[in-house]
């Protein structure tokens, strides 16, 4: 049993890892005005929309700025905050979980 719960914690902390960083290459990609027909930017960017939960949203999340450069603002601040959320969240649970 200890095995599987050290696993299921490792499997958890794992997809937490990864939805976190989807965020914040997303939020890059965005920051560095990357060319969003390419296919490999839109999969990056559909994933991070995806996985902000729509709490992060780049388009209504935590706070939303006004003005000059708000995509990359509102990209680099919820995405990012939405990065260390999922960390935070990951790793309380694989310490729960783990034996």
């Amino acid at each position: 049993m200890t095995t599987f719960r050290s696993a299921l914690a490792q499997l958890i902390w794992l997809i937490a890892a990864i939805c976190a960083l989807l965020l914040a290459i997303g939020a890059l990609l965005i920051a560095l005005d990357a060319n969003r027909s390419n296919d490999l930017v839109h999969g990056i960017l559909r994933a991070a929309d995806y996985v902000d939960l729509g709490v992060f949203s780049r388009s209504d999340g935590v706070k939303q700025f006004r003005g000059d450069g708000a995509d990359v603002k509102n990209a680099l601040f919820n995405w990012g905050l939405g990065a260390v959320a999922w960390l935070v969240v990951g790793r309380v649970l694989d310490r729960i979980v783990k034996p």
